[in-house]
């Protein structure tokens, strides 16, 4: 039978290590703020969670990482298009969620997410239940750089191998768009969602591979782009940047959709958020202007590496 006890130990080393290296590269900040949460008895859905968040650093104006392990009665819609014979059947869903909002608008913002859904349809783990993975991450920046784009998804093909990067690449391009303004949110990376090929054991060793990337695929451009000085301009730029990030995790993003759907925890789930935003009636760049470039080079989905 699936081992399905050895998720949520791996997550939580996951979420520990992670934090650990923000940290690092924060400097200034000493520590997270750390929330265990329990749902209450009664609630529709059962569990608990720990939610890390940073705030006000030196490098990260915002950096939450997330763990959650769910219980509920009821497979929520969002999690059962692709797998109608489960609909209505007690499930369990646990994973790692983070997005890092960096104070510089040379630094990306980062999402990185790793999941496991369960459906047991007798009401416990046992060799009826089906587990399927999702996952991936992808990179928001506000300025572009080639070698930037070029090294991140470099590791995220390393870490899933050639055959599925081949796959999960243009995956994240199609799913990290804002359909209503024809845009895409970043410079991609990798996604993958409903994985159960080869079982159990080759679903969780995915999402092992791609968490165990994450600091390699991340911390080198963050060690690249924090001492370059921007001016207010640049800054404003980024909070209007940010406006669409916010767009996409509320109008489009399925998790947030699963999050809420389910009743989930409000706060944890909206750690994604970034701390300042805002939004420009009609913004227009002048081309050859980086912001320009931004829009109509880099974030134009093609083959990085």
């Amino acid at each position: 039978m699936a081992d399905f006890a050895a998720v949520k130990p791996w997550l939580l080393g996951l979420q520990q290590r992670i934090a650990a290296e923000v940290l690092r590269l924060d400097g200034g900040a000493t520590r997270f703020t750390t929330d265990p949460w329990h749902k209450e008895p009664g609630a529709t859905l059962q569990g608990d969670g720990v939610t890390m968040i940073l705030e006000n650093g030196a490098v990260f104006e915002r950096a939450g990482v997330g763990f959650s392990h769910v219980r509920g009665p009821k497979l929520p819609p969002s999690a059962t298009q692709h797998r109608s014979e489960l609909a209505g059947a007690p499930f369990e869903a646990q994973g790692v969620s983070l997005v890092f909002h960096p104070r510089n608008p040379f630094v990306p913002t980062v999402h990185l997410n790793v999941r496991m859904i369960a459906a047991h349809p007798s009401g416990q783990a046992d060799a009826r239940s089906v587990a399927w993975f999702g996952g991936g991450m992808d990179l928001t920046p506000y300025y572009g750089f080639a070698e930037d784009a070029q090294g991140f998804h470099r590791v995220c093909r390393d870490a899933v191998g050639p055959e599925l990067y081949a796959r999960f690449k243009p995956g994240c391009d199609d799913y990290f768009c804002n359909r209503h303004r024809s845009e895409q949110r970043g410079i991609g990376g990798i996604f993958f969602d409903d994985f159960s090929e080869g079982g159990f054991d080759a679903g969780f060793a995915l999402i092992r591979a791609v968490g165990d990337a994450f600091i390699g695929a991340y911390s080198p451009i963050v060690q690249r782009r924090v001492a370059t000085p921007y001016t207010e301009a640049q800054r404003q730029w980024q909070l209007y940047r940010r406006g669409r990030y916010v767009e996409f995790n509320l109008v489009w993003d399925r998790g947030t959709h699963f999050g809420l759907q389910s009743g989930g925890r409000t706060e944890s789930i909206l750690l994604s958020m970034p701390p300042l935003v805002s939004w420009s009636y009609q913004r227009q760049d002048p081309p050859g202007s980086p912001e320009h470039e931004l829009i109509h080079h880099y974030l134009v989905p093609r083959d990085w590496i």
